[in-house]
């Protein structure tokens, strides 16, 4: 499957996983290779109400080779072909429900509680509340980008709560339809839930590394979700995964030593007992990451996408083109649930 037709089948992407799994880099990565075809792509990073310009939200832009943090209003990222590009923003319930209140005639309102202070309390006083106001935000820009609004975004990438507060924040619209009788608060939700139940507008890719926990993380956070929220799984992104070296099991100092003279190296006694061990573990290493990916398409039959591992300290463009470049390969490849 080409890239198009990868991103033809949604417009909404919910990107989660374990902690620490690299959801962030995905998303910018997924939002670049949509760009490369020409799309526009919009990521959505979700803020903390009251705080503004948060550190953890600059690491999307640096990937892009900005020094910037992420605030409500969307900044651009990149450019691509045609009217292709990235851009992103930050989604804080307070911000949301101040647009909101100016949308329905009550600017006066959101003004005082502005001033004021309040409006942070208002925004999370209510169970569920803030995720609403998120998601209901999410719901207006993917409605854009389904009647072809100008500027709307033709992807939109949301790069979500790790993957055991995922499930609390997809799951709030439903908490909101019991405990909400009638009202504005009502009608979101249930706009919010048919925009989550329909896996034209919005599926969920998970986002895993080949280890044993957040394997078993991914494939339990699979079970809820599908019982609970009603979203589709569209698959699952295997990150950081090795690239597979054809090294020759238990290799002895000898053996290194006569293939380094055949590639014109000299390499000293000590040199040649580290590259020994480190041979040693990367094939561990690389056994139990095939074991894991094993036991993930086993547990979890979806399709799988694969990033390699970058042994770069910090991740920007080169790093995004060199990813970008791998997830468009492993794309190709792609097969969809029930094809």
């Amino acid at each position: 499957m080409g890239p198009l037709n990868f991103f033809a089948q949604v417009r909404v992407f919910i990107i989660t996983g374990k902690g620490g799994v690299g959801k962030t880099t995905v998303s910018g990565v997924l939002a670049n290779l949509a760009a490369r075809e020409g799309l526009r792509a919009l990521v959505v990073e979700l803020g903390t109400p009251g705080v503004r310009r948060q550190p953890e939200v600059a690491h999307l832009a640096r990937l892009f080779g900005h020094e910037l943090g992420l605030d409500y209003e969307q900044v651009p990222l990149r450019s691509g072909p045609g009217d292709g590009g990235v851009e992103a923003r930050a989604l804080r319930p307070d911000t949301v429900l101040v647009e909101y209140l100016h949308l329905h005639g009550m600017r006066r309102l959101s003004r005082r509680l502005v001033t004021t202070g309040a409006i942070d309390v208002v925004a999370t006083a209510v169970p569920g509340m803030p995720d609403i106001l998120v998601l209901g935000k999410v719901k207006q820009m993917e409605r854009a980008a389904a009647v072809g609004s100008p500027g709307a975004a033709d992807v939109i990438v949301l790069d979500a709560p790790a993957a055991g507060h995922a499930v609390r924040f997809l799951q709030s619209p439903y908490g909101l339809l019991e405990a909400a009788a009638g009202g504005p608060v009502r009608q979101q939700a249930e706009e919010v839930v048919q925009m989550l139940s329909e896996p034209t507008r919005c599926q969920v890719l998970l986002v895993t590394t080949p280890e044993d926990t957040p394997v078993s993380e991914t494939i339990e956070t699979a079970a809820v979700l599908e019982d609970r929220t009603g979203v589709k799984l569209c698959g699952v992104l295997v990150n950081a995964r090795f690239p597979v070296l054809s090294l020759p099991a238990g290799m002895t100092v000898a053996e290194l030593s006569a293939l380094a003279e055949v590639a014109g190296a000299r390499l000293s006694p000590g040199e040649q007992d580290s590259l020994v061990n480190a041979a040693s573990v990367r094939l561990q290493r690389q056994s139990s990451q095939a074991a894991q990916l094993a036991r993930l398409a086993t547990e979890l039959p979806l399709p799988q996408l694969e990033l390699p591992f970058c042994f770069s300290a910090e991740l920007g463009l080169e790093q995004l083109e060199a990813l970008t470049d791998a997830l468009g390969e492993s794309v190709e490849q792609w097969v969809p649930v029930g094809s």
